[in-house]
């Protein structure tokens, strides 16, 4: 672990325009610099780097950060490693702390694991150069298009038809039994008896998006009585099947580059397209398409492309492919190859100039392909109710309302239906699913009631893994929808004027804050009602912005939001960029533009934005009892809810009141 004070010492020592400088050229703009965005394909530079702030900023795709943010994106990187690669950069030395004997124990454990991979890809490889590797498994992969370039860069193999011969060789080179079963290489069968699971197949190693081995798929080439024509390694602590995507680590940069990935579904695609120039491509192995995939692919781009087999199971695929990416908040396009071909081989009937042609001309949105399956069944009235409710449902997922709206609109053009009813179904379904959250966030809380940090929403940029994945996406759209607005508008007046003091005028209810500063004006009310934020994200920005200013009075504004952007939590120095950065000021609804006087704004406004959020919340707890009642049976019972109902109606009224007197 690298002590905090050499943590410090790297941050301070990184000059952002100096690292990014050392992957793209910045062109000087005022206090700043600019250029085109390494992240995204753009002609016109909406990139810019502030060396004041630290930070940079794309206004295209929206990627922020610092220094240390930056090596991670462009480089695969954790942020341990990416303070290393600064470190090294900058001649710091980096001596780590001592860590417990359990994180040792685990480090070690991962990384013999890893070491273990490479050696078996190194092994699977040199078995290819001789004998029936040769003869067998090279002779495949050169009848397949593969040029011997693509054999060593994707480090292609061969195991050998002896099914102990890796178990072997790998203890005569010193390795454990315990990290070959560990890495899912050998199995032990009944008597105890350890066996390799790869033998007699071709072998594709499996990278991480860091460039190491963690995973193999081995591929027979006998046909007729071998059961199983792919053997894939099982979960181990390095490799989750889910998490994965084949080529990944060899993709991304182009994925970046171009904004765009294409998703296909075997090695072999991704290998002949790779091969092609079309480096963009990333398989998801054989499995049908998971969130952790797209999320995955979310890391580089926001553009994918479906190229799966034009088979009923690939078409099925692409399907619910489709769904899981719109829900992601992605750009999707899927296209058909013509009957009889893949990817692999309609790339290898084609040069380069050709396939590009062809993708860019044959793909379609979600909406004209799923017409284009229909084909002349269109004509039948039911087919096409069906199909237009089922578009209907891949609409409401995408979370961009203005997205919803285009697509809707296009629907209705393309199955020409009036856009109202369109926007009218893809509502309902969200007000559906909103419902269903309502109840089964209420039955968590009933259950978790002593754990309350749990209970927490997830937005879509919080990545963070701690939380269950099932509660995320339960209780997503529903915080979204009621309290995450206002609470990212308080956040943004705490995040820019937290330390400006506040004076109200003599007649305000307000009055005798005069002097107080907008974080204590907001941490205080919060308190006072007993709030916290339920949009955990930002949450954890509140809550980190309070203990810093806690822990030391003599910070300013700008140190608190130097320290925050400088944070080791990724999610948290995004949420300070985008609220801080000027040029990408969260819209506050109820802020007049003509308000130039910083006192008049603050004393207006942030009072009205905590009164707006105490009614949100009253709102929220009406429609929760309100549910309740509907559900209840016991009169007695029934009037105290409408009893509490009823409280809730004239707190709100009181509060309406106090905020129609505000200016």
């Amino acid at each position: 672990m690298i002590p905090q004070e050499t943590v410090d010492k790297i941050l301070e020592s990184s000059r952002v325009e100096d690292v990014i400088s050392d992957f793209i050229s910045l062109k000087r703009s005022g206090s700043g610099f600019t250029a085109c965005c390494p992240f995204h394909n753009e002609k016109t530079p909406s990139f810019h780097v502030s060396p004041a702030k630290g930070i940079y900023k794309c206004f295209g795709c929206g990627k922020a950060g610092n220094a240390v943010n930056f090596v991670m994106e462009m480089e695969a990187l954790s942020y341990p490693e990416a303070l290393k690669y600064l470190a090294k950069k900058y001649g710091i030395p980096v001596v780590e702390k001592e860590e417990s004997a359990e994180e040792i124990q685990e480090k070690q454990h991962k990384e013999s694991l890893y070491i273990v991979s490479e050696f078996a890809s190194k092994y699977f490889a040199n078995n290819l150069k001789e004998g029936e590797g040769k003869n067998i498994g090279y002779a495949y992969f050169k009848e397949r298009g593969l040029e011997d370039s693509t054999i060593e860069k994707y480090a292609l193999g061969w195991a050998i038809r002896d099914g102990k011969d890796l178990f072997k060789k790998a203890l005569e080179a010193g390795y454990k039994e315990e990290y070959l079963l560990s890495t899912g290489l050998c199995y032990q069968n009944d008597k105890g008896e350890l066996h390799d699971r790869f033998y007699d197949r071709v072998m594709f190693p499996i990278h991480s998006a860091s460039g190491r081995v963690i995973a193999f798929g081995g591929r027979t080439l006998r046909s007729g009585h071998v059961s199983m024509k792919y053997v894939n390694t099982p979960t181990t602590d390095i490799y989750i099947k889910e998490k994965s995507l084949y080529g990944i680590y060899f993709a991304k940069a182009e994925m970046a580059k171009k904004n765009k990935c294409y998703l296909v579904e075997g090695y072999l695609d991704v290998l002949s397209f790779h091969q092609l120039g079309i480096l963009n491509t990333v398989a998801s192995s054989g499995t049908s398409l998971t969130i952790e995939q797209v999320r995955l692919i979310k890391r580089f781009c926001q553009n994918i492309t479906i190229i799966y087999d034009g088979d009923s199971a690939g078409i099925k695929a692409a399907v619910r492919a489709i769904d899981l990416i719109l829900q992601e908040g992605l750009n999707v396009k899927v296209v058909l190859i013509p009957d009889g071909d893949d990817p692999d081989s309609f790339s290898r009937k084609h040069n380069l100039e050709e396939v590009l042609h062809f993708l860019e001309n044959n793909e379609q949105d979600f909406i004209s392909y799923r017409k284009h399956l229909l084909g002349d069944e269109i004509a039948d009235p039911l087919k096409k109710i069906e199909l237009i409710n089922e578009i209907s449902q891949s609409i409401s997922l995408i979370p961009e309302a203005i997205q919803r709206t285009v697509f809707s609109q296009q629907a209705s053009e393309v199955f020409n239906i009036d856009k109202e009813l369109i926007i009218d179904s893809v509502n309902k379904t969200r007000s559906k699913a909103i419902d269903k959250e309502l109840r089964n966030y209420q039955k968590y809380r009933e259950n978790n009631r002593d754990n309350t940090q749990q209970t927490a929403i997830i937005t879509n940029q919080d990545n963070n893994q701690a939380h269950n994945d099932t509660t995320n996406s339960q209780s997503n759209n529903l915080q979204n929808i009621i309290l995450a607005a206002i609470e990212k508008d308080l956040l943004w007046f705490i995040l820019n004027e937290g330390l400006t003091e506040i004076n109200f005028p003599k007649d305000s209810e307000f009055s005798e804050d005069n002097g107080i500063v907008v974080a204590d004006f907001i941490r205080g009310h919060m308190e006072n009602d007993d709030y916290t934020f339920e949009n955990i994200i930002y949450r954890d920005v509140y809550d980190a912005y309070f203990k810093l200013y806690d822990e030391d009075e003599s910070l300013s504004q700008n140190d608190i939001i130097h320290k925050l952007i400088n944070s080791a939590k990724q999610s948290i120095s995004q949420i300070v960029i985008d609220l801080t950065e000027r040029k990408h000021q969260i819209s506050i609804n109820y802020l007049k533009a003509s308000m130039t006087n910083i006192n008049t704004t603050l004393s207006t406004y942030v009072p009205k934005a905590i009164i707006m959020y105490h009614i949100k919340r009253l709102i929220h707890r009406s429609k929760e009892l309100t549910k309740s009642l509907s559900a209840e049976t016991d009169s007695d019972k029934q009037i105290s809810l409408l009893l509490d109902i009823q409280e809730l109606a004239n707190k709100r009224k009181i509060l309406e009141e106090k905020l129609s007197k505000i200016i």
